[in-house]
């Protein structure tokens, strides 16, 4: 059994292909990294929501929410999101965690 390229590739070259299935590869691995990174966020604020216990519990949580906010916001960015408003707006993501940010 032979395997033959799609026919858009087949004025391209071999390199071409291969540099075409790299791009691919690395759009793929930015989507999953902006998922996890999503998900991370998306826990911390919960769990920052959730606290009722005593204030250096609440610091801690508070710290890793705005991290974890912060990292999400980051992978946005590489991913060409340039634009934080719909996500801050549809994850109601505390003032506070924006506070420690420096965007609020």
């Amino acid at each position: 059994m032979s395997l033959r390229p799609p026919s858009r590739f087949s004025g391209n070259s071999a390199s071409e292909m291969l540099f075409d299935a790299l791009g691919h590869e690395i759009l793929a691995e930015k989507a999953a990294a902006l998922g996890r990174a999503g998900e991370r966020a998306e826990k911390a604020i919960a769990r920052l929501r959730a606290h009722a216990g005593d204030e250096p519990g609440r610091v801690k949580l508070l710290k890793e929410a705005a991290d974890a906010v912060y990292a999400w916001f980051i992978q946005r960015e590489l991913c060409g999101f340039r634009r934080h408003d719909a996500v801050i707006r549809d994850l109601e993501i505390p003032r506070e965690v924006l506070v420690r940010l420096g965007a609020g």
